[in-house]
């Protein structure tokens, strides 16, 4: 019988460098009939490709030295084989589920005992928020300005007041300040006062003052003072008014300077007022001193005024000093009528002239200028510094945009010049003042000119009589009468030395008397 062999499957053979077949039985089961075939075959007496397969595997061992290794796998071992890792997958999986089920049960198991324990609520305590409530404070620890202090509290005063005393005065220190008046003031002082100062304190309010009426002088300078008033009593009894405008008619001097008072016009009440501070407010407009023609001084400065009104000074008749340094004026206008003004001072504002001083010719000594915006056209203005002032001695234009001296040649009355901090390049620019013959001070630091090493000999040699330039004298002070005999380094030291001798001369003539009244005790 014949056995076809093309379909039967062949064992792998690992031969050295041969080809190898490594693919195992289809579906891990050998094929039976290939089998019965083969069997069939070797019955009768016919070679079949195992066999040689089988010659060949025993040939190769031999070349393999002996070392028992196979060549051949059998189709049933590979089975066995696959068998094998099977098993082994199989059983890990087995044992993962297992050890799965096993975490299940203890984590069914914790949850049943965490069912079992008591519930505990935990209690969470109060925050602690007493640190945010208001605590109740002691008068040491309100501050200064809101605590309530009178006079009477900071100062001890007699009861009843010894009504021969005229002037009360409170200075304001560290932890003595005063913040309220008292609207009972008068019971605590003499009905006959005439000075009130209050310096220096925290004061809010006028208060207590209606009742003084023979009040001349009210300082309440340094406070926090917003508004003006009770200066006079204001109160209608059985329809006759009382109010007699004291003390306000009686006040010579108001100071009321370094405040937060916005609104001036109360002091047209002070008809004869002579003084009037109310520098460092937060003064916009000059109101209310149209009708004190006795007013002589008055300083505004340090406001925020940017007028010069004329309605106002003009009746101002008798003024004699106008400050209105650091505020916000542009032009000086409505002082025409000034004529008794002898210092006027608009330092520190906008001005880029000097103008509208025509009432001014006769009587103007003191002119304070500095730190504006003027240059020399704006100083020669014909209604300006361009007038024959007869007076003038005093003249500050420091920190303006003057380029020489020019404007100052025809002010032959000028005793001091202050020009530091403007652009006067040479002395040619400065030559201009040497026909001031009663020019004894100039000040020209800060100046290009005064970075000229001989600029102190220069400006003598242009104006012989200066005694002093800038904040030094001329020719030191042994010029000055300072030190008698002269300013040479040879005088100087033989006046030191008849000095010491004098003093040793006195010392012995001390110690002599002594020893003789001693002498004299003894005996």
């Amino acid at each position: 019988m014949t056995t076809d062999t093309e379909n039967d499957p062949q064992p792998q053979i690992a031969d050295g460098g041969d080809e190898t077949n490594n693919s195992a039985p289809e579906n891990g089961i050998d094929n039976p009939t290939a089998t019965a075939d083969t069997s069939a075959a070797a019955e009768a007496g016919e070679a079949t490709p195992a066999a040689e397969v089988t010659a060949e595997t025993e040939e190769a061992q031999k070349e393999n030295n002996g070392s028992g290794v196979p060549f051949l796998i059998d189709t049933a071992e590979s089975l066995t084989i696959n068998d094998d890792a099977d098993a082994d997958d199989k059983k890990g999986a087995e044992e993962e589920e297992t050890a799965t089920n096993n975490n299940n049960t203890n984590t069914e198991g914790e949850a049943n005992e965490e069912e079992s324990k008591p519930i505990i609520k935990k209690v969470v305590p109060p925050l602690p928020l007493d640190w945010t409530k208001m605590a109740e404070c002691n008068e040491e620890d309100i501050s200064p300005a809101d605590q309530i202090r009178y006079p009477w509290d900071v100062m001890d005063i007699p009861l009843p007041p010894d009504q021969s005393e005229t002037q009360f005065l409170i200075v304001g220190t560290a932890g003595q300040k005063i913040t309220r008046m008292g609207s009972n003031l008068c019971d605590y002082v003499s009905e006959n006062l005439t000075h009130l100062v209050l310096r220096s304190h925290l004061i809010r309010t006028m208060e207590g003052i209606s009742k003084l009426k023979h009040l001349e002088l009210l300082e309440l300078y340094d406070n926090m003072i917003d508004e003006i008033g009770d200066l006079s009593t204001g109160q209608v009894d059985n329809g006759e008014e009382e109010d007699d405008g004291l003390p306000a008619k009686n006040l010579r001097v108001l100071d009321i300077s370094y405040n937060v008072i916005r609104d001036m016009n109360p002091v047209s009440q002070c008809l004869n007022l002579q003084e009037l501070y109310i520098a460092q407010n937060k003064i916009k407009s000059i109101r209310g001193i149209g009708q004190l023609t006795q007013l002589r001084k008055i300083d505004l400065g340090a406001n925020r005024i940017r007028v010069m009104e004329e309605e106002e000074l003009s009746g101002l008749i008798n003024l004699e000093e106008l400050w209105l340094g650091k505020n916000k004026i542009e032009h000086i206008g409505g002082i025409s009528k000034l004529t008794k003004l002898r210092r006027l001072d608009v330092q520190s504002n906008r001005l880029t002239s000097i103008e509208n001083l025509e009432g001014q010719v006769d009587t103007l000594e003191e002119l304070y200028l500095a730190h504006n915006g003027i240059d020399v056209e704006g100083a020669k203005c014909p209604t300006g510094l361009a007038l024959p002032f007869k007076q003038l001695n005093t003249i500050d234009m420091s920190r303006n945009r003057l380029t020489d001296t020019s404007p100052f040649a025809h002010l032959t009355s000028l005793n001091e010049l202050w020009i530091s901090g403007n652009d006067i390049k040479t002395f040619d620019d400065v030559e201009y003042i040497r026909s001031l013959v009663e020019l004894d001070g100039v000040y020209l630091e800060y100046n290009p000119v005064a970075s000229d090493f001989e600029y102190r000999k220069k400006l003598v040699e242009i104006v012989p009589n200066l005694t002093q330039i800038d904040a030094t004298m001329v020719g030191g002070i042994a010029q000055h009468g300072y030190l008698s005999g002269g300013g040479s380094g040879d005088n100087l030291l033989e006046r030191m030395r008849q000095m010491q001798d004098q003093v040793i001369r006195k010392a012995a003539a001390e110690t002599e008397t002594e020893t003789s009244v001693s002498k004299v005790d003894d005996e």
